[in-house]
């Protein structure tokens, strides 16, 4: 064997044992979770609840860093940009399979810049109302939607999953509504209390107390199949919309060109904690269900939402908001 192809062998060789040697060890020293979006939303805290979990199995360091901007792509590109060595992970919302729609220029396929790990939690929306519009099932508020006024339809922001299951329904149905946009699910909970709009879709989770003391009814949600947090709700599709699944999902990813065997064994490590009745306890009282599925859901998840996603927003021309 000629010199040249024998230290080509011998590299080969090596790169696996390395590979596995630092799988192994894997975590030696502090572990960070990036958060995209500000302190105190939705992101934030499951990313603390996992990173509590992650300590129980885990003896180094796992801190939460927010890195907001951009519709969350600020932190999304730090991530991507770091070692691909499972030290610096990504906890973002299912807007890392929007953005690239919103914004030229992202990589239009992110999973060319990340290595998912984890499935970390669902919730659907349900779409709101004020209590005295005269619309009390989906049916009745599609019509509404056709008429003239428009109706007022209220969303966490632009380009957000509340503000697209509203355009996929209209483009579904042929309604056409108003979209009033705010800075995330609280202002436009209000708006809807104080009958500043007509309605919204949103996760049910802040709208609780409300639907139950009546200050505003919830028409549908988009689960596939009722939310045991709202039982006399009927799902889109019980109302007579098929194929009208969305949920909003949050995920775990690394670097692409994380090695394999340091992101299963993450993967392995979140299963776990996500299994525990404490964790899913405290992911449930802020609005989600734990999952912890692996890399192919996730990386399937990625895929078929930045398909759906694409469409809509492109028919729709909808631009990123400033």
């Amino acid at each position: 064997m000629k010199a040249g192809a024998f230290l080509l062998a011998l590299l080969f060789a090596v790169a696996p044992a390395h590979a596995q040697e630092d799988a192994a060890a894997y975590p030696s020293r502090t572990v960070k979770l990036v958060v995209p979006s500000a302190p105190g939303g939705p992101v934030d805290a499951v990313a603390r609840i996992l990173a509590d979990g992650l300590r129980t199995v885990w003896k180094e360091s796992i801190i939460v860093e927010s890195k907001p901007g951009a519709g969350n792509s600020t932190g999304a590109i730090f991530v991507a940009n770091s070692a691909p060595d499972g030290y610096t992970l990504l906890v973002i919302s299912d807007s890392i399979t929007v953005n690239p729609s919103l914004y030229p220029n992202l990589d239009k396929d992110p999973l060319k810049q990340f290595a998912p790990i984890s499935m970390l939690v669902t919730a659907p929306q349900v779409l709101l109302a004020r209590p005295d519009l005269p619309a009390n099932t989906l049916k009745d508020f599609i019509e509404a939607g056709k008429k003239q006024p428009p109706l007022n339809v209220a969303s966490a922001g632009t380009g957000t999953i509340s503000h697209l299951t509203e355009v996929l329904l209209e483009q579904r149905t042929g309604g056409r509504t108003a979209h009033i946009p705010f800075r995330g699910a609280a202002p436009a909970v209000t708006a809807v209390l104080g009958k500043h709009v007509d309605a919204a879709w949103l996760m049910p989770a802040p709208a609780l107390p409300y639907i139950a003391s009546g200050q505003m009814k919830a028409i549908a949600v988009t689960s596939p199949a009722r939310d045991p947090k709202l039982p006399n709700v009927p799902t889109a599709e019980e109302a007579g919309l098929p194929d009208f699944q969305i949920m909003n999902w949050q995920g775990l990813f690394a670097p692409a060109g994380t090695p394999k065997l340091i992101v299963d064994k993450i993967a392995a490590a979140v299963a776990e904690v996500m299994k525990t009745p404490e964790v899913r306890g405290r992911l449930a009282s802020v609005g989600f269900d734990a999952r912890g599925e692996g890399p192919p859901v996730a990386a399937e998840q990625v895929r078929a939402n930045v398909a759906r996603w694409s469409e809509v927003i492109n028919r729709a021309g909808i631009k990123a908001a400033d």
